[in-house]
């Protein structure tokens, strides 16, 4: 007979890094890298949890009853004794899961079983399991408990604040998800959780403190940061406890009595909602056909009819193309430069036709109004710019200019009508050998 060889579907991952795009796992997340580190605690749990449910139950309960017995070492009469009411069979196939998982050692120089540290990490988080009831605060209650619990014996990790702050800030959009519906009966089913959540955050809130200052004692940066969050996401929780009461206040307001009764809608929803059977409220009502009694039915009818005469789109009339049209005549208008400009470029010009050499800044400044002197003297420095000397047009010139001005800090008073006082500077002219360069 041939070797029976199993392979995995081509589109099945064969590895943790198949699930990626680029093939390798998210080496960034410190959440991954911690659950590859821990990657026993995984196998120990998959084969606690893997296969039937009714595998599973008996597997975990062997499990949580082998780590309640006081003994250091068992053997295995002393199992089958504790065990007695199971079969053989059974048992020996759990034992031998748990010993394969590294959850059981068996010593065979003694024939005892030991329980390994490894089931000792798995026990502690199976104790839900344990808990004698189960309520819908119970994961927020056991969030804070590890939280507090870790801290005193100084083993406190951030992914367990994480998880709290997430936890809370769920909770949170729960509540506020409650108060925006404006139904009584959503904020009282969410009143005894938020109740016995802010019990339990104000407990919490003297661990969150301490944690803080020896977080600041101990220079964890991290895990100071990651509890001032979780004391923020506390504090957001307790605010919102006055607005839950507003909220349950105008529902009670909105309640109304049924005449003199006493009962209200509150108590006739909920009668309803424990009825088993709303049809049978009915009786025989359904069973008697409406017939409508139509008065005045050809008045009804013209009316109808009108009304879709009315709403009716009429058809476009059709229309030729309109009559050819002579195009007028048009001017193309252009901004005119400022006259200031031209006055300054005539001005220059001469002066270089004249062969004048240095002059005085002021007659190329002054005259007319304050504003026109202004923008002449903002001209000024356009004279010999490199970056405009290549430029058509009117500042192109001004920058060709073999005029170039130099201003003192000197400043004094001058002789015209609306500029009293200046700055003191000449205008030199370059010889060509100079502008060249």
């Amino acid at each position: 007979m041939s070797d029976l060889r199993i392979t995995p579907a081509p589109d099945e991952p064969r590895s943790a890094d198949d699930f990626f795009r680029d093939g390798d796992a998210p080496v960034d997340s410190l959440l991954w890298w911690q659950l590859d580190r821990h990657e026993a605690l995984l196998a120990a749990q998959r084969a606690l949890f893997g296969g039937e449910a009714a595998w599973v139950r008996l597997r975990v309960w062997v499990f949580l009853e082998l780590m309640a017995l006081p003994a250091a070492r068992l053997t295995r009469d002393e199992l089958n004794r504790h065990f007695h009411h199971v079969r053989e069979d059974a048992l020996e196939t759990v034992l031998k899961r748990l010993r394969d998982a590294a959850l059981l050692h068996w010593e065979a120089s003694t024939q005892t079983y030991a329980i390994t540290p490894l089931a000792q990490s798995i026990v502690g988080m199976l104790q839900p399991l344990t808990a004698d009831t189960t309520g819908p605060d119970d994961d927020l209650a056991a969030l804070l408990a590890g939280v507090a619990g870790a801290h005193q014996l100084g083993l406190l990790e951030p992914q367990q604040l994480n998880m709290l702050q997430a936890q809370l800030a769920r909770l949170r959009e729960e509540f506020a998800d409650a108060m925006a519906s404006g139904s009584e009966f959503e904020l009282r089913r969410a009143n005894a959780r938020f109740v016995r959540a802010i019990a339990l955050v104000e407990r919490a809130s003297d661990a969150v403190k301490a944690i803080i200052e020896q977080a600041q004692a101990s220079g964890h940066a991290r895990l100071e940061r990651l509890a001032r969050e979780l004391a923020g996401a506390q504090a957001g929780l307790l605010v919102m406890a006055s607005q839950f009461n507003r909220a349950l206040q105008q529902a009670d307001r909105q309640r109304v009595t049924l005449g003199s009764t006493g009962v209200t809608t509150t108590d006739l929803r909920q009668w309803l909602q424990r009825v088993p059977d709303l049809a049978a409220l009915l009786g025989e009502a359904l069973s008697t056909g409406v017939q409508p009694a139509l008065v005045g039915a050809q008045e009804l009818v013209d009316g109808a009819e009108a009304e879709f005469e009315r709403d009716r789109p009429r058809p476009a009339d059709v229309a030729g193309l309109p009559a050819a049209q002579a195009a007028p005549d048009g001017r193309l208008e252009v901004l005119s430069l400022p006259a200031e400009l031209g006055a300054l470029q005539r001005l220059l010009d001469g002066w270089t036709a004249e062969g004048l050499g240095t002059q005085p800044v002021e007659p190329a400044v002054l005259g007319g109004s304050y504003a026109s002197a202004a923008y002449r003297a903002q001209l000024l420095p356009l004279l010999g710019d490199p970056q405009a000397h290549h430029l058509k047009g009117a500042a192109g010139d001004m920058a060709r200019q073999p005029w170039r001005v130099q201003w003192s800090a000197e400043q004094g008073p001058v002789d015209d009508e609306a500029v009293a006082w200046m700055s003191r500077g000449e205008l030199t002219k370059e010889s060509v050998k100079e502008q060249g360069e």
